[in-house]
């Protein structure tokens, strides 16, 4: 995997920005575009032997817009996001110098994928593509070499990063012992009856939910199926699946949860019903992982894996994913055929198959929305630094993990906790490294 790509080196006209990346959406004929104003162009910075233009600011600016006003977010003010922007294009440059001069290298069948997705993101043939760029007046070999200078540069980073990430025994003793001595980190599956309570319900229909609730628990208790009055009166989503919300560390489930079923085992259904904002819980212990555990469950895996560019945006990512999702639940396609055609991933050319991993192997996102899966199951669009997923996962494992496995998973772990600390400290030293030569606008 590679890290999360955000810029483009072309310098894109105003029409193609329209056109190619439709500011996240592909654009039919019959819409209206809303050009940019072409203006003179001229040299904001110098970055090594790179140049940063003033056209190429306009059109970020423009994208950046289109995304706050199709999201709601709210920007800077303008300078200030002029400023932002400028220097998140001089940080682009220096990795992209730093990813040539350290020699990395695309392959053709990767490049081709990613200049693939562009085009059938947009609703073009890989022909009609070459056509488009070629009636902005835009050469297509540049516009390959573009993604593949991104391409490098994500590859460049992930790879720096990672070899600057340094673990010491020491750190992976203490992640151990705290792992095994801290209580959040046992963990739970839970199910649960919930009867709900309406937001400012009178007291007459509070007493109503709560003797619903404590005749649910007396026939649980006198033998009765928990599932069966799950599916009966539950009010939460996982009703269907008899209650149960799914393995999950303590630290990550309600408090006053964690107080009812710590002292339970599995199997034990809580004495009395848990009061919530929610309305009255029936809460029961399918499963308990306390911290010292040497058996882990793995998990496999395969994905297809799109890289945000400039041309291809991230919701534009997401939406391609979730017409692969549609092509594969309606039996059009399979997810291997079509993480072969299109994952911008080494596992492509295995059908996106990551193998059998234990946990802590994928990044945070990646990894809960995997969890989250049942066996077939496919995601939705996850997206992490690397890009965006599409996820299915293909079977679960119980395993034996020894001493070794423990503390190679503990070093996963500590490794992606530190990732951004030293890919920040690594962009800056680059930059340091790097001669950047600040112009003024024309007068």
């Amino acid at each position: 995997m590679m890290s999360l790509p955000r810029f483009s080196r072309a310098l894109l006209t105003p029409l193609l920005i329209s056109v190619l990346i439709g500011l996240g959406s592909p654009l039919s004929q019959a819409q209206t575009r809303r050009p940019v104003p072409r203006t003179a162009d001229y040299i904001l910075a110098v970055v090594n032997q790179e140049l940063v233009t003033a056209n190429e600011l306009e059109l970020r600016l423009v994208q950046v817009r289109e995304e706050a006003r199709r999201t709601g977010n709210r920007l800077p003010p303008d300078d200030e996001l002029r400023k932002q922007l400028l220097d998140a294009l001089i940080d682009e440059r220096v990795q992209i110098t730093y990813a040539r001069e350290t020699g990395i290298r695309i392959d053709d069948a990767e490049l081709e994928r990613a200049v693939g997705n562009v085009a059938a993101q947009n609703q073009l043939t890989a022909t009609q593509l070459r056509d488009r760029l070629r009636a902005e007046g835009i050469d297509y070999a540049r516009f390959r070499n573009n993604i593949r200078d991104q391409i490098m540069m994500e590859r460049s980073r992930e790879r720096e990063v990672q070899a600057r990430i340094k673990i010491t025994d020491g750190e992976i003793d203490d992640y151990l012992a705290k792992q095994r001595g801290d209580a959040a980190n046992t963990q739970f599956n839970i199910a649960q009856v919930l009867v709900v309570v309406p937001e400012g319900a009178s007291d007459a229909v509070v007493a109503e939910r709560e003797a619903v609730a404590q005749a649910a628990l007396a026939r649980i208790q006198a033998g009765g199926s928990f599932e069966a009055e799950a599916k009966a009166l539950s009010g939460d989503a996982n009703k269907d699946k008899g209650g149960e919300i799914g393995l999950r560390p303590a630290a990550r489930l309600p408090e006053i949860f964690v107080n009812v079923v710590r002292s339970l085992t599995p199997g034990q259904v809580s004495p009395t019903l848990l009061r919530s904002g929610a309305g009255f819980h029936i809460l029961k212990v399918v499963e308990r992982r306390d911290a010292g555990d040497l058996t882990v469950t793995q998990t496999r895996a395969r994905h297809i894996l799109i890289r945000p560019t400039q041309q291809v945006t991230q919701q534009a990512a997401s939406r391609r994913l979730l017409e692969f999702k549609r092509q594969i639940e309606s039996g059009a396609k399979s997810f291997e055929s079509l993480a072969r055609e299109h994952s911008e991933d080494g596992s492509g050319p295995q059908g996106g198959d990551l193998g059998w991993v234990s946990p802590g192997a994928f990044v945070p996102e990646f990894e809960e929305a995997m969890n989250g899966l049942k066996i077939n199951g496919i995601s939705e669009p996850v997206v992490s630094r690397f890009g965006v997923h599409l996820i299915q996962v293909v079977g679960r494992r119980e395993v034996q993990v020894d001493v070794k496995q423990q503390r190679e998973q503990a070093r996963a772990a500590l490794r992606e906790q530190k990732y951004e600390e030293v890919h920040t400290d690594w962009l800056r030293e680059l930059r340091a490294r790097a001669y950047i030569e600040m112009r003024e606008p024309p007068q």
